[in-house]
């Protein structure tokens, strides 16, 4: 079995590795803010919002403080009423329900696919009510929801799509009719973080809004600044989200490395996919014709009952693993008055039960990589 240099420490997001082969330029691009000494806002933001604009293909980039700010800031835009309602898949970080919940909005809990991790498009219409105003498809681990159906029922019912992309930065959606979208640019507003861990990640908090409706782009901006148009007039009730310079400066030089960071996260699922398809008790990350995967994790189900057992055993070898998640939102103190009995939340429960996710970073090593999966097979011999 591959053993490791004893001075190699496993990681599942390596970001230290990932600045050292970008570090010239990444200090470079520090030191000129510094230089230029305009911490907040300035020409940098805008430069690195108009790049991130081209890459995307889409008119607006809004950036702001985080992710769960651009959330939050998404739906404030909307002018929803209290009580009203949103369709929220159970299985996913909690900021998705818990900048409803601030707002005086209600989640509306429903079950993911077994396969995708997304959104059950089959339990959206059993979820409607006549207070249903918006169905927020999460693109969950790096793949995207599958978005044509959600746009059908979307524009049957009348409803806004807000598209939560905080793990799924520069997937491609496919239509039926061949046209391809990214990911947070399909329905009304996308929204991101740039965490440090996600794909395209900041060196501390920040986030965005995406959106091809310019008036709603205005008012998005507007409410991330106070409410304000021209400063010290407040036309409207906003918040103080702003994304810093440094990090804008940061973030625009690891864009012109995404779509390398991407290809390289791809050919490690690849080989993890490969190396695991004689165990029978691991059901790896599925493809979809519909989308790309850029795998912000490389999440594994693994057979109920030995879960935590393979999670400790990796532990000891010295190889970290997480499970994203452990408690759906349904089972959540925070969210008990969420569920919507009308749909079984099933697949949720069953998942917080079976899935692990793997290191999964662009810096990782073959050696590394080689250790993991015999680690794991070593695991299952025993079983």
């Amino acid at each position: 079995m591959p053993q490791l240099n004893d001075n190699i420490n496993i990681q599942m997001v390596d970001l230290n590795r990932q600045y050292l082969r970008i570090k010239d330029d990444v200090d470079s691009s520090i030191q000129a803010v510094i230089n230029e000494a305009r911490f907040v806002k300035g020409k940098i933001v805008r430069d690195f919002e108009e790049n991130l604009e081209k890459y995307l293909g889409v008119s607006n980039v809004i950036s702001c403080g985080n992710g769960t700010d651009a959330l939050q800031i998404a739906f404030m835009a909307l002018d929803l009423n209290q009580g009203d309602e949103v369709i929220v898949p159970s299985f996913t970080y909690v900021a998705t329900a818990e900048v409803l919940k601030l707002l005086g909005l209600q989640p509306v809990l429903v079950d993911v696919d077994l396969l995708s991790y997304n959104i059950n498009i089959n339990q959206i219409e059993s979820a409607i009510t006549s207070k249903t105003k918006a169905i927020v498809p999460v693109h969950l681990f790096g793949q995207c929801a599958n978005m044509e159906p959600i746009l059908e029922i979307a524009k049957k019912y009348n409803l806004y799509v807000v598209e939560d992309t905080a793990q799924a930065l520069g997937a491609v959606y496919k239509f039926s009719d061949g046209s391809v979208v990214r990911a947070g640019c399909i329905g009304d507003i996308g929204t991101t973080s740039f965490f440090p861990s996600k794909n395209l990640g900041a060196f501390g908090d920040g986030g965005a809004m995406f959106t091809n409706n310019q008036e709603l782009a205005d008012k998005i901006r507007m409410i991330a600044n106070h409410g304000q148009k021209t400063q010290y007039y407040h036309d409207i009730v906003g918040v103080n989200s702003r994304l810093d310079t440094i990090q804008a400066a940061i973030l625009d030089i690891k864009l012109k490395y995404l779509d390398e960071y991407e290809k390289r996260r791809f050919d490690l699922a690849q080989f993890y996919t490969r190396s695991f398809s004689d165990i029978n008790q691991i059901l790896t990350p599925q493809l979809f014709d519909y989308s790309s995967h850029v795998f912000h994790q490389y999440t594994i189900q693994v057979d109920a009952g030995i879960r935590n057992e393979l999670k400790a055993f990796l532990a000891q070898k010295g190889i970290p693993t997480m499970i994203y998640y452990p408690l759906p939102l349904h089972k959540q103190k925070a969210f008990a008055d969420c569920v919507f009995s009308r749909v079984s939340l099933e697949v949720s429960d069953s998942l917080c039960g079976s899935v692990l996710s793997l290191p999964m970073h662009t810096e990782m090593h073959i050696e590394e990589q080689d250790y993991i999966v015999s680690s794991v097979g070593e695991f299952f011999n025993f079983k």
